[in-house]
């Protein structure tokens, strides 16, 4: 017998109509639920099914989700917009799932990629929001992805045995590699000032973090540049390094994990990673 269903359901964000999947739980009072903001350019089932994976593994521990396509994305009505420009269907989409399940009293906004960049951007966030699950933060410029490059391709690239056995048997083109590394290093050194400060995207994201009262929790897979990226402004930044340092502020580091979970062993541990997070913060029906 499932232990959760599931419920189209269609509502509307500036006059047009955006269209999500509610997972409700066959369990009595659950006040917790989450909302799934999903990273473009994808819709609300996720690469691989990840988020419809994920919400069922929720539902059936108790947490009913929610997850929603964007205007002009899936099945969406509207232009396709960037994830600097969706608050609007966010905010729509929290009054959907509350509408839909009343007896919701909490929710959590779990986001990928841009999606967790686009949650952090959020100016209007309700009071029945309580916290955000931030997986994989989308913070790339060309500083901080060369930085990227320098400390987690080239530096690691010397360890590898291929790379060595390519220079022993006269296969390593020395000049196209050291020309691609100096480029990679003198773009990460000479746009450290600009980059610290992150952009104005980077920046709004600084300010939604600083703001939000919340606890948050950040996932970050081992196997992904994106998730270097963000975890490098802890260096490139004293600001977010002073922010990312709060007690509010959990991490959890999922080795063996891609960007998206491709794996059914890193969405089981990323879910799980999500689940004791929310059960040590707000608890979950028994």
């Amino acid at each position: 017998m499932s232990t959760w269903n599931e419920t189209p359901v269609v509502f509307e964000c500036r006059g047009e109509r955006l269209v999500g999947i509610v997972h409700r739980t066959v369990r009595e009072g659950s006040e917790v639920g989450v909302l799934v903001v999903v990273g473009g350019p994808q819709y609300r089932v996720g690469s691989h099914r990840q988020f419809t994976l994920m919400a069922r593994a929720l539902a059936t521990c108790g947490i009913p989700v929610m997850r929603f396509d964007y205007r002009g994305m899936g099945d969406s009505e509207g232009e396709p917009r960037s994830f600097e420009s969706v608050e609007d269907d966010i905010l729509a989409a929290i009054e959907a799932f509350r509408s839909q399940v009343p007896e919701l009293r909490r929710l959590v906004l779990w986001g990928l990629c841009d999606a967790a960049s686009a949650i952090l951007m959020c100016t209007k966030v309700p009071s029945v929001v309580v916290g955000y699950v931030l997986v994989n933060p989308w913070v790339r410029t060309p500083a901080s992805e060369a930085r990227a490059y320098v400390r987690h391709y080239y530096l690691r690239r010397l360890l590898q045995r291929d790379f060595w056995r390519k220079v022993f048997a006269g296969e390593w083109n020395l000049r196209q590699s050291v020309g691609q590394f100096a480029t990679a290093l003198t773009t990460a050194i000479t746009r450290r000032s600009a980059s610290a400060n992150g952009g104005t995207f980077i920046d709004r994201m600084l300010r939604g973090l600083h703001s939000f009262r919340g606890p948050v929790l950040v996932l970050l897979s081992g196997r992904d540049l994106t998730a270097r990226e963000f975890a490098a402004l802890r260096g490139a930044s004293p600001e977010w390094n002073r922010a990312l340092a709060s007690e509010r502020v959990s991490w959890v580091d999922l080795e063996d994990a891609d960007h998206t979970f491709s794996s059914r062993s890193s969405l089981e541990e990323g879910t799980q990673a999500t689940l004791r997070w929310i059960e040590s913060h707000f608890g979950v029906p028994a």
